[in-house]
């Protein structure tokens, strides 16, 4: 046979083998970008859902260790900070080393922390473990390290949605380790319940190794793109917009966590009982997992800007309205299921808004910047609403407070440069398209 026949045929076959390849190459990434989805989902659920349990252990200890009510609201106001001081810097880790690493390192951390809880000292159980170990576990756990993994993994037209899904996961393991918690602690003790809820946390970091490890930061640079972790962070720290959309972050997280802290306790107040509480914080969760998804699909179609804009006045409106009509149990559940909506719907629009100024290789550190404002946020509206209430006997000032400081925040949000930000040689940073 001719040489140039035999060489015309095997270029024949291997163009009729191509798009069986393609196919084949499609499918698996398909799959791997399934898996991350899945797996991010799955540790945000978990890592929130033993978060929120945690509430079910004061009275236990109080009353088998006589550890007061102080004391256990300072680790958890502790817990809040340490997650917030520490995001910025595990976000940095797993920009440069992967998200994998980072997931199992904090997991086991995560799970120490709940051990070192049973030993129910004011120190070593409550402010070390639940307060500094448990807050490092939930800041490699949490938003900060998997909104970065989804964003870099899905498609850009896909990514706010599939931001919005794995944000809406956070309410669900809720509703099954809140019961679950509950029932081992009155079967078998707060020590023994403690155990499974570490024993759980031990799952995030077994389904973190099925994670395939992702090039450093570095490694995926274009070589006219190299910039380091600090000149993109000197950027954003001088991009007007970045700080606008912090700021405003930091009434999100003073908002919520007042919420969060004080809203049994106002409740109680009102003369209404701890039944409506337990109820209006379930349907919080529930209203949360259905606007996160909600807004991450508008995210993907509109102004990230306007949609953040948004939440913070109707969120705004809605304690407005709430503190206008009296307060009976059918009011209160209305507000919780409009709040619940209004929750964590910002998580997708707030990566999005990132990644669109600043692209995606240090989104993790630049998402943890912000975030760090809104755990600030969150341990004043903690204490500075029991702070008013202990001055003035009413949370009446706290209200208003909210008020104020999420009107401003929907200002600054409606007014932010989104654009993409220019560094000292004159170049662009990458907009991500539908980030």
């Amino acid at each position: 046979m001719p040489k140039h026949f035999s060489n015309a045929t095997g270029d024949a076959a291997s163009l009729s083998r191509a798009p069986g390849i393609a196919q084949s190459s499609n499918r698996a990434a398909s799959r791997q970008v399934l898996l991350v989805v899945v797996i991010a989902a799955t540790t945000m659920s978990l890592s929130m859902g033993l978060r929120q349990s945690l509430g079910l252990f004061l009275g236990p200890i109080h009353l088998d260790l006589g550890v007061s009510a102080s004391a256990f609201g300072f680790a958890m106001a502790l817990q809040s900070i340490v997650w917030g001081l520490s995001q910025p810097i595990i976000g940095l880790l797993g920009d440069r080393y992967g998200t994998r690493p980072v997931l199992i390192g904090s997991a086991l951390v995560y799970a120490a922390g709940l051990l070192l809880m049973t030993l129910g000292g004011e120190v070593v159980g409550l402010s070390l473990g639940a307060g500094v170990m448990v807050g490092l576990g939930i800041a490699g756990t949490g938003f900060g390290v998997l909104v970065g993994a989804v964003s870099r993994a899905v498609r850009p037209e896909q990514r706010s949605q599939m931001v919005g899904l794995v944000s809406a996961a956070g309410s669900v393991a809720t509703f099954v380790l809140a019961p679950f918690g509950q029932a081992v602690i009155e079967g078998y003790g707060w020590r023994t319940a403690l155990m499974a809820f570490a024993a759980i946390a031990l799952i995030m970091a077994v389904i973190a190794v099925l994670l395939r490890q992702e090039p450093a930061a570095s490694d995926t640079a274009d070589s006219d793109e190299v910039r380091s972790s600090r000149d993109t962070v000197m950027m954003a720290l001088s991009h007007r917009g970045y700080i606008a959309m912090a700021v405003a972050f930091f009434a999100c997280g003073f908002q919520l966590m007042f919420l969060t802290t004080h809203l049994p306790e106002f409740l109680a107040i009102c003369g209404l009982s701890p039944t409506i509480s337990a109820t209006a914080i379930g349907i919080i969760g529930l209203a949360n997992a259905v606007g996160s998804y909600v807004f991450g699909l508008l995210g993907a179609r509109y102004s990230k800007k306007r949609l953040l804009a948004l939440i913070y006045l109707l969120r705004t409106l809605t304690i407005a309205l709430y503190l206008t009509a009296p307060i009976t149990a059918f009011s209160t559940l209305v507000f919780a299921a409009a709040m619940g909506f209004l929750w964590l719907g910002v998580i997708p629009l707030v990566s999005g808004l990132i990644g669109r100024m600043f692209g995606l290789r240090y989104l993790n550190t630049l998402f943890g910047m912000v975030f760090l404002s809104h755990q600030v946020g969150a341990f004043l509206g903690a204490w500075l609403g029991g702070l008013t209430f202990d001055l003035t006997g009413s949370y009446s000032t706290a209200w208003m407070s909210m008020i104020v400081i999420g009107l401003s925040a929907a200002a600054l949000q409606w007014l932010m440069d989104d654009g993409a930000r220019s560094d000292r040689r004159g170049d662009t940073m990458p907009a991500i398209q539908a980030a």
